[in-house]
């Protein structure tokens, strides 16, 4: 669709454009041109119904079978439509479950804010398929040692996924982040 709509919308602008620029270096000219052809084609029309009225009225329901069948399903294509809230789906025994990206992540931030020497934790969870992607972005205290507290945060970020949540840990990010020493006076 957003193919189609480029192109749509590409050509009208060439169109409009086009007009723009003849009705602006000759106006009086342009315009006597488009009354002199819409005088020509409804000239045309309706000497073309008088000689094939049968070929004249196929070709008024083939206008409007287009019309109908074509563009009202395009402009309906266009309406905007609810968006889903991205989730996982996971399937078991008894039917399909659908956790919500939102609900993974605060789930994370709520479990992750309680570590020790962690301030803030700010997940953003990207579920694809049956699988979760997860990137934390955590300020921590500035005493800390770095590839403990990262290693602790993976691990505790795994367990809630995989165990407590039943389900697929697919990459995992952390952004470290340092809080600012605090100023002594």
């Amino acid at each position: 669709m957003n193919f189609i709509n480029r192109i749509t919308s590409f050509s009208l602008f060439l169109i409009a454009f086009l007009v723009f620029i003849v009705l602006a270096v000759a106006p009086f000219e342009a315009l006597a041109w488009i009354q002199t052809q819409i005088g020509h084609l409804s000239q045309w029309l309706h000497h073309y119904q008088i000689s094939n009225t049968l070929f004249f009225n196929l070709g008024r329901v083939a206008l409007a079978a287009i019309a109908i069948l074509i563009l009202i399903p395009l402009m309906i294509a266009e309406l905007p439509r609810k968006k889903s809230e991205p989730a996982v789906t996971m399937r078991t025994e008894h039917g399909e479950i659908r956790v919500t990206a939102e609900s993974i992540a605060k789930r994370l931030a709520w479990h992750l804010d309680q570590l020790a020497d962690v301030i803030t934790v700010v997940p953003v969870v990207q579920p694809k398929g049956d699988t979760v992607h997860v990137k934390l972005n955590v300020e921590t205290s500035p005493e800390i040692d770095l590839p403990m507290k990262t290693e602790e945060i993976m691990l505790v970020t795994k367990e809630i996924i995989e165990q407590d949540m039943g389900l697929k840990l697919g990459k995992l990010n952390v952004n470290l982040r340092h809080a600012a020493y605090p100023v002594e006076m």
